[in-house]
């Protein structure tokens, strides 16, 4: 009786060491992340300006455009940096639906139309935001 004893004794003083370390270790490795924020070096590495891109909208007029595309991960930049035909193709193609009041009020609806067309062809990882960076209207 007196080795089972010593024996639950041990064993859940283990239980209690273990759960300890395991809530430590989750609190001080998961600090940073448990927020769901990154920090900006790891957005801008995990993240493609596209070249500038010239195109005409459905009113006639010209614009000159540059976005920059933030993924979720470096493995996702890298299938959107093979993709780059597709992702010039469904800008160009949204860009040239639009007239000029629409591209000068909407470019959130805009961000999220290419956000949400480009998530539809990507195989791996996901397009977290787009951000507009340069435009010119002529």
């Amino acid at each position: 009786m007196k080795m089972f004893k010593t024996m639950i004794v041990i064993l859940s003083a283990l239980t209690i060491i273990g759960v300890a370390a395991l809530i430590i270790i989750l609190n001080v490795n998961g600090s940073e992340k448990a927020s769901g924020e990154r920090s900006i070096d790891e957005i801008r590495e995990a993240s493609l300006e596209t070249t500038e891109i010239t195109t005409d909208l459905e009113s006639g007029d010209y614009i000159r455009i540059r976005f920059r595309i933030v993924t979720d991960s470096k493995a996702s930049l890298e299938e959107l940096e093979k993709r780059d035909f597709q992702m010039k193709n469904i800008l160009i193609k949204e860009l040239a639906a639009m007239d000029t009041e629409t591209f000068q009020s909407g470019l959130d609806g805009l961000e999220q139309t290419v956000k949400q067309k480009l998530n539809d062809v990507m195989q791996q990882g996901t397009i977290t935001d787009v951000y507009t960076i340069e435009k010119v209207l002529q």
